[in-house]
């Protein structure tokens, strides 16, 4: 094999016994071992042995197999691969096996035609996925297949796997670091073998383990704009502003500009955040969320870190107040559980009747009582709080209602 290809592909293992934890797999998931092939969605973490499980598999059943990713590839491209697998199948007398990895990236067109193939027994499917089976995959398709799930692997079986491959394909590594990177990894046998290589390209003499420190931990940093970890990271950034922890709040930030989030998306979450959870508390507040949203629109990376800091921290340590999100909600609830609420025949713009209106402007204060709605309101929607300017406002309506 090219020694070219990347160190993880050369290493890939081609035989069973090499497969670590099959034993447990097919103790587990006795059909795994029955020379009948059965569709099979294989669900783990990144770097756990799908890919490589699959081919296995196919190398036991002495099926041939079409490879597919879900990611790179649309619904033309799979009913091309469907027909080639067919075809196959009945030249071989026997069926063929299609690989699709990241599966749980098909919508549900392309997996609805997939069914009725897996249903006629066409193809054997395989496919490969990191997300829970039972939400990102159709329960149609999902119920003409079996499940397993391969766990990550553990700290000493990367730590094996990396001693074979430095036996195998001779790589120069400084062996104090083999426990280091198998650790690093966290159970991801693909990045193990990446660091491995990675270090491999350093000049022996350079390998110390603080380089390795510093070029690995630089790597390993996941954030996946589209996955799991882009909400976990972004709720995580709200609620530490929510409660007015502006370093937990900073250190988000910086986690989510690290990853690569898209700067405009963290500025709208600062937008939203300003009306929703400082509100009229402080109302200078919405106006800096726009025009931060503004600004980093116009200004980008790199620079568009200084903007997000400075929002984020201010938002983070002043006053707060959601009485005005709750007042929204709580009216949007009050008319979605009626009919058509009349507007008062005096606040309309026609009829004999809008001449009683009473224009506030023209009395002392600049307000006079008066009715705004004929609905008998269980309690207030705005309930300002005493929190910064919203303590002011909360006076005023009480002197307003008194009089």
């Amino acid at each position: 094999m090219s020694t070219s290809m990347p160190l993880a592909h050369r290493a890939r293992p081609e035989q069973a016994s090499d497969f670590v934890g099959l034993d447990d797999l097919i103790t587990k998931y006795p059909f795994l071992d029955s020379e009948n092939p059965s569709s099979v969605i294989l669900w783990g973490p990144p770097g756990c042995g799908k890919t490589t499980l699959s081919a296995i598999l196919a190398k036991k059943w002495e099926l041939e197999i079409f490879p597919f990713n879900a990611v790179l590839s649309g619904l033309p491209e799979l009913r091309k691969i469907i027909q080639s697998a067919s075809e196959s199948g009945g030249f071989f007398n026997k069926p063929s096996i299609i690989f699709i990895d990241e599966i749980h990236r098909f919508n549900k067109a392309q997996q609805d035609a997939l069914l009725p193939h897996v249903e006629k027994g066409n193809f054997i499917l395989i496919g490969a996925t990191t997300e829970y089976p039972q939400t990102s995959i159709n329960r149609a398709l999902l119920s003409r297949m079996q499940t397993v799930e391969l766990r990550k692997l553990k700290a000493d079986e990367v730590q094996n796997l990396l001693e074979k491959t430095i036996q195998n394909f001779e790589v120069s590594i400084n062996e104090n670091l083999i426990e280091k990177v198998a650790t690093w990894s966290d159970g991801d046998a693909r990045r193990a073998l990446n660091y491995l290589e990675l270090l491999s390209k350093m000049p022996l003499e350079k390998q110390t383990e603080e380089a390795a420190e510093k070029i690995i931990l630089a790597q390993s940093r996941q954030y996946d704009r589209n996955n799991d970890r882009h909400y976990d990271v972004i709720s995580a950034f709200i609620k530490s502003m929510r409660g007015s922890d502006p370093d937990a709040a900073i250190l988000w930030l910086a986690v989510m500009l690290d990853g690569g989030e898209d700067p405009k998306f963290i500025a709208r979450r600062l937008l939203i955040f300003a009306s929703e959870d400082v509100g009229n508390a402080d109302p200078h507040a919405l106006t800096m969320a726009n025009s931060t949203l503004q600004a980093v629109s116009q200004i980008g990376m790199p620079e568009a870190r200084i903007i997000l800091g400075q929002t984020t921290s201010y938002l983070a340590s002043t006053v707060k107040s959601n009485a005005s999100y709750l007042a929204i909600n709580e009216a949007l609830a009050y008319v979605r559980s009626k009919s058509t609420i009349e507007v008062p025949a005096h606040l309309k713009n026609h009829g004999p009747e809008s001449k009683n209106y009473k224009y506030p402007h023209n009395f002392p204060h600049h307000f006079v009582e008066q009715e705004y709605t004929n609905e008998k309101l269980p309690q207030p929607f705005y309930r300002p709080t005493n929190m910064g300017a919203e303590k002011k406002i909360a006076e005023r309506l009480s002197a307003l209602r008194k009089n």
